[in-house]
């Protein structure tokens, strides 16, 4: 069998595709594998880039087979896409994974591989943000079963109990409706105690990483968000610069431009949807301090006074994205300026 240098792998639930070619670009390997096949196949051939489009299982196959003595490239799949050529197949997939593992330009765009335990920690966010839906649903199911017989209660979750204390008290409440709403209400209280748990987890997780103590100090990240930027970014020295990092975050706007007309439209919402979620809370929770206290920095003051307040937030969300990222790749600590107090962070 010729030289293999390069083999693009797509990747299923059972079924794997593989295309592979030889120095001279020409293909040497098509083959279909089934899951239980894929290691020993791997194991036989010498090592290669191995090239699959990034997603959850692909992290596990790329410890894998790095472990076997191959090198493992992983493509974001919108990457992916304009090479696949006519007709959407395995076989077709696998060769663009193989094509797009190619270009030069593509390599800064590889999605580092992450450890198990890596894996872990992000699977923690991901149940805990499941949890807190859950825990959001059961609470407007509650509120709006509980308007069909009349009653109501402001916003929060702080107001449920009372509401339940309402309920119960109401003589004309039927039992069977009664019955229905106390199921509602364990059901809160138990996942209520599961996200309680997850936050400890959590905290546990953020005063072990001194990375994660660094950043909560940056106003409007808090452990929270430093822990989730501190897992989630497995290598802050993959993006050149923090702008580029603030855009793989989705916090910069579209760009439109043509014939050299400049236009930006909203932001692109790239990237970890989590993290630049967690970024805007926070940000909006400094611009909130800063119209009570009266403390912040002073572009920050005048920008309030001028735009909406929402674009306010997303403006300071980009700012502190750059100023994690500072962090990340050089180890220091925040400083904040001399002019601006600092503020309380969220928790």
């Amino acid at each position: 069998m010729e030289t293999i240098v390069r083999i693009g792998l797509d990747t299923s639930k059972s079924v794997f595709q593989l295309h592979g070619v030889d120095g001279m670009e020409q293909p040497v390997l098509r083959r279909k594998l089934r899951r239980g096949q894929v290691l020993a196949f791997f194991g036989r051939l010498p090592p290669a880039l191995v090239a699959m489009e990034a997603c959850g299982a692909s992290h596990y196959w790329a410890r894998e087979l790095r472990s076997l003595g191959h090198e493992v490239a992983m493509i974001p799949p919108q990457y992916v896409k304009p090479y696949v050529q006519r007709g959407k197949s395995d076989a077709a997939d696998a060769e663009a994974i193989c094509e797009a593992a190619s270009r030069p330009k593509l390599r800064k765009n590889f999605v580092p591989i992450k450890s198990a335990e890596q894996q872990g920690a992000q699977m923690l966010t991901r149940v805990r943000n499941q949890f807190i839906g859950r825990r959001t649903q059961l609470a407007n199911s509650i509120r709006g079963y509980a308007a069909e017989f009349g009653f109501t209660a402001p916003k929060g979750l702080s107001r449920l109990p009372q509401l339940l204390i309402d309920i119960r008290a109401d003589a004309t409440v039927p039992d069977l409706a009664m019955e229905l709403v106390e199921a509602l209400a364990t059901e809160l209280a138990r996942v209520d105690d599961l996200i309680a748990k997850l936050d400890k987890k959590l905290m546990q997780l953020h005063r072990s990483n001194e990375m994660s103590r660094r950043l909560a100090t940056i106003p409007g990240v808090g452990p929270i968000g430093a822990t989730l930027l501190s897992i989630k970014v497995v290598d802050a020295r993959g993006f050149r610069s923090a702008r580029n990092f603030a855009a793989w975050l989705g916090l910069t706007p579209k760009n439109h431009s043509t014939a050299g007309k400049n236009r930006l439209g909203v932001i692109t919402r790239a990237g970890d949807g989590m993290l630049r979620t967690v970024l805007v809370a926070g940000a909006t929770a400094v611009i909130a301090d800063v119209r009570r206290r009266g403390r912040s920095w002073p572009w920050l003051e005048d920008l309030i006074t001028r735009k909406p307040p929402k674009l306010v937030a997303i403006a300071l969300a980009n700012k502190l994205a750059r100023i994690a990222w500072k962090l990340m790749v050089s180890g220091e600590r925040y400083r904040p300026v001399s002019s601006a107090v600092p503020m309380p962070t969220p928790t």
